[in-house]
C-alpha cells in the first residue's frame, strides 16, 4: 500500500458518492483459471515486474476469475499472484462471488504503469506489484504475490490523518452501510480467513482496510 498522492485527474474519475446497492438476479456460475506467466503476459507486466524483484516469474501465476460488479453483473478480472497462493485466491474470490460482494474493477496494476496510487484512485482490486513499502527499503507483500487489495476507495489505507486514496476519506467511518466496504467478520474477512489470510483492517499503527495477505502483513 503506497501513500503516494494520486493525481487530480485520476481522482476526478472516481465518483465520490457511495454506490447504490446492486440488485439481486441470476448470475452465471463462478469460474477461475490459473495459468503460468507466458511471454505475452510477461510483456504486459513490464511495470509490475523487473530484474531484481524478490520472486521469479516461474513462481507467479495469472489468475482469471469471475467477480460480481457494482452493476450487479458478472465480470472477468485478472490478478497475478504467487503460485503457492493461487488456490487460496480463487477459493476466496469464489466465496465473494457467491456472497455477491461487489467489486469495482480488477485489472493488472500495469494498466496504471505500476503506480499503486493510480490503481487505488481507480478503485482497482489488484495483487502482484514489485515495489517497496512506502518510506522503507522493505519489499511489500505485494512484491511476493502474497497480498490482494480490494476496492481501495471504499477500503482506504488510514494512518493518522493520512488517507489513501484521497477519495477514501468519505469511507473512513467504517460504520457506514456501503456496498463494497469491508468490515470485521463480514463475508470478505471470513472468505480469506478460511484460507488463513490476515486482514489489514485490524492492524494497530495503521488501518489498511483493502489489504489481505497470506502472511498477515
Amino acid at each position: 500500500m503506497s501513500l503516494l498522492v494520486a493525481s487530480t485527474a485520476a481522482l476526478a474519475s472516481i465518483a465520490q458518492a457511495a454506490p447504490a446497492a446492486p440488485a439481486r438476479g441470476e448470475l452465471p456460475a463462478y469460474t477461475s483459471k490459473v495459468s503460468r506467466i507466458d511471454n505475452a503476459t510477461l510483456a504486459r507486466m513490464r511495470y509490475s515486474h523487473r530484474a531484481g524483484c524478490p520472486v521469479k516469474v516461474k513462481d507467479l501465476r495469472l489468475v482469471r476469475l469471475t467477480y460480481y460488479g457494482f452493476d450487479a453483473k458478472a465480470h472477468t478480472g485478472e490478478l497475478v499472484v504467487a503460485a503457492a497462493v493461487a488456490g487460496d485466491v480463487t477459493a476466496a474470490f469464489g466465496r465473494l462471488y457467491e456472497a455477491r460482494f461487489p467489486i469495482a474493477r480488477m485489472v493488472l496494476v500495469d494498466n496504471y504503469k505500476g503506480s499503486d496510487a493510480r490503481s487505488m484512485a481507480a478503485n482497482n482490486t489488484s495483487a502482484y506489484n514489485c515495489r517497496k513499502v512506502a518510506g522503507t527499503s522493505r519489499w511489500s507483500e505485494h512484491s511476493y504475490g502474497r497480498a490482494v487489495d480490494i476496492n481501495p476507495v471504499q477500503n482506504p489505507y488510514v494512518q493518522g490523518r493520512s488517507v489513501a486514496p484521497a477519495a477514501g476519506r468519505a469511507y473512513v467511518d467504517r460504520s457506514q452501510d456501503v456496498p463494497g466496504l469491508i468490515r470485521a467478520k463480514d463475508a470478505v474477512v471470513k472468505a480469506f480467513a478460511v484460507e488463513g489470510w490476515g486482514w489489514g483492517g485490524i492492524w494497530r499503527a495503521s488501518k489498511d482496510y483493502q489489504h489481505f495477505s497470506s502472511t498477515g502483513r
